[in-house]
């Protein structure tokens, strides 16, 4: 009897080391493949359907790389107007038609001045907002969650809008009920994509609102879809990310992410397609590379904190930030990590790639600007928290907590001599003068006109006080 029970004992022993090493394994890192299902040539961004419109839709463009093409802004930029939001401005701005289109987490949305931050129009929805806009043919669509109190938890008495407005005055074109949304509508050909609280991805007429098609997924849908091809991708809150069908929404494939100790993670972020991969960062603090063909996982690499950032794509590289408070470059092909930078603190927003600069901001409020191909440090501004900047081809604008800033680049700045630096500097900064950005790109630190200033042992409010003292005699 007793030694029956000792082999009972011995058996459910195996079985738990068999599971424990099951699941280890299937939660390793996996190494990508620049052979397998991976397109080596990209196409650039597409252009916006009109010449009025800069930034079309959260993350740029319908494939979500976050990457305009052809703005050749760089920092270190200066303030020329500043617009109050009132309260959290979570996502950012749609710009076109010489404006920025966006809503505040009260749901109140704003027209304003691309030139000058004054306020055109706003209106108030009375509901809560947590996505962006999206612009297209003079329309403004803004997907809505419930009514306040914000921050509900999710459940079937509540309900969600899609609104488009006429962006001259913010007349009321159409409105759709759906539920609760917070995903940043995509326009794409004649028809809208959004998802909502309800698990639903829904294809909406564009001039009408009326439904094309609605496919039901597993898990409430978050964060917007990204179109490529005949495909849209999507992630959901059951752990999946799916391929529909563009023309009737069917489900091509479904993909999951890898199992973990304690349960697995789930995708609030907005997928970037590219390479002929689906690139996506999950709450298990992973960023994942599935085929966009096949649906099979092609690589995952761990950041060490929950990944909401979506992801970056730009020349071969996919950029994302962490709640580790690194951010993160990888090898689009592989998920070799390239490089991370550790910032100030907590990344949720998602980065942005213009001119070579990698933009993001931390939960601690400090908006960053980075080398995007070396992650060398370049310039910094003290407020942002999200998904930190868009841009036109005149102007920089910066998300701050409750403000938007419009932003140019400073005028070419002098020298500052070695005279100089010697007497500014402070015990604890390393300071390097340099005669180029390329030897600039190889030192890190923080950019002041010919001056690499790097923390080396100061307090960090002496470190910001030197950089204050540098830059102001930078513009003598």
């Amino acid at each position: 009897m007793i030694a029956g029970a000792a082999l009972v004992v011995l058996a459910a022993g195996g079985v738990l080391v068999a599971w424990y090493l099951h699941v280890k394994h299937a939660s390793r890192d996996v190494k990508g493949s620049s052979t397998v299902e991976f397109v080596t040539t990209q196409e650039t961004p597409p252009a916006p359907p009109e010449p009025g419109i800069a930034w079309p839709t959260y993350g740029h463009d319908a494939g979500h790389l976050r990457f305009a093409n052809g703005i050749s802004l760089a920092p270190p930029f200066r303030r020329v107007w500043t617009f109050r939001a009132q309260s959290l401005v979570e996502f950012p701005p749609a710009v076109g038609y010489g404006r920025l289109f966006f809503s505040n987490n009260a749901g109140v949305m704003f027209a304003i001045g691309a030139k000058n931050g004054k306020r055109a129009w706003k209106l108030a929805s009375n509901r809560c907002v947590a996505s962006s806009p999206a612009l297209d043919r003079h329309v403004v669509y803004q997907a809505y969650l419930n009514a306040p109190p914000c921050n509900r938890k999710p459940s079937a008495s509540l309900s969600g809008e899609v609104i488009a407005y006429a962006v001259g005055t913010g007349r009321v074109l159409w409105r759709r009920a759906i539920g609760p949304s917070e995903t940043s509508p995509v326009v794409s050909r004649a028809s809208i994509f959004v998802g909502d609280w309800n698990g639903r991805v829904w294809a909406l007429r564009r001039k009408t609102g009326k439904t094309r098609w609605v496919t039901k997924l597993g898990g409430q849908v978050k964060g917007a879809v990204a179109i490529s091809g005949d495909r849209i991708f999507v992630g959901d809150y059951s752990g999946h990310l799916y391929a529909l069908s563009y023309a009737s929404g069917k489900v091509l494939w479904k993909a999951k992410v890898q199992p973990r100790f304690g349960g697995g993670g789930n995708f609030y972020a907005t997928p970037s397609a590219a390479y002929g991969r689906v690139y996506a960062g999950a709450t298990d603090g992973k960023v994942y590379s599935f085929g966009a063909s096949s649906g099979k996982l092609r690589w995952s690499q761990s950041t060490g904190g929950y990944v909401y950032s979506s992801t970056a794509v730009w020349r071969d590289r996919v950029y994302a930030g962490s709640y580790s408070k690194r951010f993160f470059c990888f090898d689009a092909a592989t998920g070799k990590v390239l490089w991370q930078f550790k910032a100030n603190g907590q990344i949720s927003g998602s980065p942005t790639v213009i001119a070579g600069r990698v933009y993001f901001a931390t939960l601690s409020g400090r908006t960053y600007a980075l080398d995007a191909r070396s992650g060398a440090l370049l310039w910094t501004f003290p407020d942002g928290k999200y998904s930190p900047v868009v841009a036109d081809a005149k102007r920089l604008y910066l998300i701050g907590n409750a403000r938007i800033y419009g932003l140019v680049p400073t005028a070419t700045p002098r020298t500052v001599t070695a005279s100089e630096l010697r007497r500014l500097r402070q015990p604890g900064v390393a300071a390097i003068r340099y005669a180029s950005r390329k030897t600039a790109s190889t030192h890190g630190g923080v950019q002041v006109c010919n001056v690499v200033l790097r923390r080396s042992g100061a307090p960090p409010a002496t470190f910001w006080a030197t950089v204050k003292r540098v830059q102001a005699a930078c513009r003598g």
